[in-house]
């Protein structure tokens, strides 16, 4: 069950194996273990078997039957010279009885060491088994602790890249909701150009006289180059929060990268520390003591991991900035915007208020003019009629005169009558001529407040369509302006 384990034998254990040594052998020479009433058993050594084979007297020995072949002689020197007698099948004489003595006691002996040998081996067995094991559960034990401390630690950075991670895709998610606000804004900054734009346009169509660059025109080409600007500085703003995206994605991909690592490593620790030798999954692995080239070591492996969470909270950091950032950016270009509105609001109302005063001065002088017209029409009338009295005059003078002519001889004479009705006629002339100049001032002046009629009723007209295009439809339109929070993006 235990692979790869090298201990070493303690002294202790030494010293009982060799006081177990000491016990067999004591038990294996007792002289005493194969004595049978005090002798030796006739099947082991006899005294007498000790002599020096030279002084034993060689017995002969009879054939064992008619059918023995040869002569089957023992001699003690057989065992030394390696000489024996020739043995059939019916021959069991080849060996003496002292040599098949000491076999048996070399045979006891023989029985009684591989005894003593399997004590051995089972004493040393049993007290290695219970070393071995005492050292395989001690160094178990340190692994198992070693891997609950490593687990220990993998979820307590599992922890960190846990709180990280969350702290990332949280800020991804509110850099997000700044991006579809920006959107929002670049829409609303559509319309406020459209607003600006479309007033401008309708303000080209006003008529001569009054087609000029006053105060509204102004403001309005103002707002129209502010909100262009506007425009630009979201779109920028809207290009860095996409790259601050894309570098957050990054970095939380590292992050959920580490964070399945990690949480993989975790459950294959606890797994790890959590395995027992009775588990049915534990099983024998090949190379499983190697060290692969591409595995870290602990201080890249930390380092690695802060690494990644530093370069989250950048990101983080970074996203946090660029949002104050936009709120700023946003808050015053909103400030902007809702000012020059009011300028532009203000400029047109003022502008509305000097064309309804002018037009009504216009309508003044129109109903002056036409009343001098009637007054003029009058002394026209009375002009012509006081010319017809004064023909009628001259009539009755130039008739007197004429009638007088017909006076005969002496009778014709210039008389005061005659002087009286020259000086009448002449003064009726003079008279005359006096009043036909009156009528042709009269008539003059007449034609002159015509025109001026006619161009004042023009002049209204015109003022009258630009003062629609100013209060009934511009004004009509700039309440079409998007309020303080769509320029926020809020809304």
């Amino acid at each position: 069950m235990y692979t790869d384990m090298d201990y070493e034998q303690e002294p202790e254990v030494v010293a009982d194996l060799e006081l177990e040594d000491a016990v067999v052998d004591l038990e294996r020479d007792d002289s005493d273990l194969h004595k049978v009433e005090g002798r030796m058993a006739p099947f082991l050594p006899q005294p007498e078997d000790d002599a020096h084979p030279c002084q034993v007297v060689q017995e002969g020995m009879e054939p064992v039957g008619p059918w023995a072949q040869g002569k089957a002689d023992w001699g003690p020197l057989a065992g030394m010279t390696g000489t024996r007698p020739v043995v059939d099948r019916y021959s069991i004489t080849r060996y003496s009885v002292p040599e098949w003595r000491k076999n048996n006691l070399d045979t006891f002996q023989r029985a009684a060491g591989d005894n003593h040998n399997a004590g051995m081996v089972d004493f040393n067995s049993k007290a290695c088994m219970q070393h071995v094991a005492a050292e395989a559960d001690k160094n178990q034990a340190d692994c198992t602790a070693r891997l609950e401390q490593r687990a220990m630690d993998l979820h307590r950075w599992l922890a960190e890249v846990r709180k990280a991670h969350k702290a990332l895709w949280d800020e991804i998610q509110d850099l997000e909701k700044y991006r579809a606000r920006l959107r929002r804004l670049l829409c609303v900054l559509t319309k406020c150009a459209n607003v600006a734009g479309e007033c401008l346009d309708l303000r080209s169509k006003r008529c001569d006289p009054d087609l000029v660059r006053d105060e509204p025109e102004e403001q309005l080409v103002k707002e129209v180059a502010l909100i262009k600007e506007v425009r630009g500085l979201i779109k920028r703003c809207l290009l860095r929060v996409e790259e601050q995206q894309r570098s957050s994605k990054a970095a939380k991909a590292r992050l959920s990268t580490n964070w399945s690592d990690k949480k993989e490593a975790y459950d294959i620790d606890s797994l790890g520390a959590g395995l027992r030798t009775a588990d049915p999954t534990a099983l024998f692995y090949e190379g499983a003591t190697r060290f692969p080239d591409s595995q870290s070591t602990t201080e890249s492996w930390e380092a690695a991991s802060r690494e990644d969470i530093c370069l989250s909270e950048n990101e983080r950091a970074k996203s946090v900035m660029l949002r104050n950032l936009i709120d700023s950016t946003v808050q015053d270009a909103a400030r902007d915007l809702r000012q020059q509105e009011a300028r532009v609001d203000e400029a047109v109302q003022r502008r509305v208020q000097v064309m309804t005063a002018l037009l009504q001065e216009l309508e003044n002088q129109l109903a002056l003019i036409l009343r001098r017209i009637m007054e003029t029409e009058r002394l026209i009338a009375d002009l012509k009629r006081a010319l017809r009295q004064l023909d009628m005059a001259l009539k009755v003078a130039q008739t007197r005169l004429s009638t007088r002519m017909d006076r005969t001889r002496i009778e014709n004479c210039r008389d005061c009558p005659q002087y009286g009705l020259v000086d009448e006629v002449k003064s009726i002339s003079e008279q005359c001529s006096a009043l036909l100049g009156q009528l042709k001032q009269a008539e003059d002046t007449l034609q002159s407040l015509v025109d001026t009629r006619n161009h004042l009723e023009k002049d209204i007209v015109q003022k009258r369509k630009n003062l629609y295009l100013d209060r009934d439809r511009i004004q009509v339109i700039r309440q079409h302006y998007p309020p303080a929070a769509a320029l926020t993006g809020l809304h």
